[in-house]
């Protein structure tokens, strides 16, 4: 199997496009697999700004045909063209597909360097995946990888360690607008309300609550916003009460990215005679909030983009301590990978010789019985046999190491004409003797 990735990300995609590209992001796995195309496992990373598909096809040769799959099914799904869609990922392969997800997990490739939310997002986009089970076996192993190198990079550096997100930099930016109305920055006594229930709108009540706002109101286009407060605090909004909400409000955070996004028209006509600046932070990839708001009276308009700009930059020294863990786990990932590649193709090697074996003792024994010269010669058989296969095995595992598992399996195949889907060979006869015991005697094949 081969592990590859298509990254759309906000450093290479402006956001517009990413929002577009992520349409029916859930379904894009389930589909493809459901289809029977050279995809057999995938994962989708979804969050404010990036989009990206991590997949797995069952060789090299199936690669280009995976790729294409996925951008069929994306293009199908966002409506773009397909040579767009395709032009919008990077792809990745080897290597280079750990490096990228550990360094994303680790907060590394974020708008806010070393950002928490991001390792939990990781974590949910793998628990999705073996929900609806598209979650290969190399794909499962990768992202429980990537969530233990983010782990490594907490305990190990200062990334992060001043827990900045990007809805802690936007209500900083908040904060700074609104220094001549709000004294010494305060938040206690403001009104926010809060657009979404999903894991930056639980992130974001957290946040207001830390900064002295106890006045949170929810709202949810799908209806989740009751159970949403249940647990959290503040209150539920309904449509109807939404409108008397914003009107009151000094924040509204958008988080949902919901198909119901707010225009300007109806913001004017809800703010109309209300003092003050309302400030709205759109976090939604897909905008919560029409862009045009920004030209409102008493308005002022945040989005990822002025998060990303205001962003202050982490110590360069954290940064590469961070890069040389992230570096030298996805190294021992790809080198433990390949060597796991090969464990078949051993296996392979271990049945045929020792049904080449088998059946050779099997003649010994229809021609003398289960004497004890007869288990005298399985037994010097079966240490010979353990030897012989010695150095090829320690050669697979070199040759996996350097990334050449495939010129191992081309020669079982030349040599020994071992193929390694062929299925196993029933097993031989039962004999009297007790042979398992020979086995261990012998130290096992």
């Amino acid at each position: 199997m081969v592990l590859f990735s298509l990254v759309a990300t906000h450093a290479d995609v402006d956001l517009e496009t990413v929002a577009r590209l992520s349409a029916g992001a859930s379904e894009v796995a389930p589909s493809v697999l459901a289809d029977g195309s050279a995809v057999k496992g995938a994962v989708v990373l979804a969050t404010c700004n990036r989009y990206e598909i991590y997949a797995e096809a069952p060789s090299e040769n199936d690669l280009e045909a995976a790729r294409s799959a996925l951008i069929a099914e994306i293009a199908g799904r966002s409506g773009l063209d397909e040579p767009l869609v395709s032009k919008s990922f990077l792809t990745r392969t080897g290597e280079e597909v750990g490096q990228h997800l550990f360094a994303v997990s680790a907060g590394l490739d974020s708008a806010v360097v070393g950002e928490r939310e991001i390792a939990g997002q990781v974590r949910r986009a793998l628990i999705g995946a073996q929900e609806s089970g598209t979650a290969s076996a190399g794909l499962v192993q990768l992202f429980q990888a990537a969530s233990k190198t983010a782990k490594e990079v907490g305990a190990q550096t200062a990334l992060g360690s001043r827990g900045l997100s990007i809805v802690s930099v936007a209500l900083d930016l908040a904060s700074d607008l609104t220094e001549s109305t709000w004294p010494a920055k305060h938040w206690a006594g403001r009104k926010a309300v809060i657009f979404g229930t999903g894991a930056y709108a639980g992130a974001t009540m957290a946040q207001l609550r830390e900064r002295g706002c106890t006045d949170i109101s929810v709202y949810s286009s799908s209806g989740r916003a009751e159970a949403f407060v249940a647990t959290r605090g503040g209150t539920a909004l309904t449509a109807e009460e939404l409108p008397g909400a914003l009107a009151a409000a000094d924040v509204v955070i958008g988080c949902s990215g919901s198909d119901a996004r707010l225009d300007a028209a109806e913001v004017e006509r809800v703010r109309a005679g209300s003092t003050g600046t309302l400030i709205i932070i759109d976090l939604a990839l897909t905008r919560d909030f029409d862009p045009a708001v920004a030209q409102l009276d008493g308005v002022e308009l945040l989005t990822l983009e002025s998060v990303r700009l205001a962003a202050p930059q982490e110590q360069s020294e954290s940064l590469t301590h961070a890069s040389r863990i992230v570096a030298r786990s996805a190294k021992d990932f790809e080198q433990q990978r390949q060597a796991r590649s090969v464990d078949s193709a051993i296996v392979a090697l271990r049945r045929h010789t020792l049904d080449v074996l088998d059946t050779e003792l099997e003649r010994v024994r229809a021609q003398h019985g289960c004497t004890a010269a007869a288990e005298e010669v399985e037994f010097a058989l079966r240490r010979m046999v353990k030897q012989l296969l010695h150095i090829p095995t320690v050669r697979a595992r070199e040759l996996a190491a350097r990334g050449e598992q495939d010129s191992y399996v081309a020669a079982l195949e030349a040599l020994y004409g071992i193929s390694l889907d062929e299925p196993a060979d029933a097993s031989p006869a039962a004999c009297p003797v007790d042979h398992e015991e020979l086995r261990r005697a012998a130290g096992g094949a």
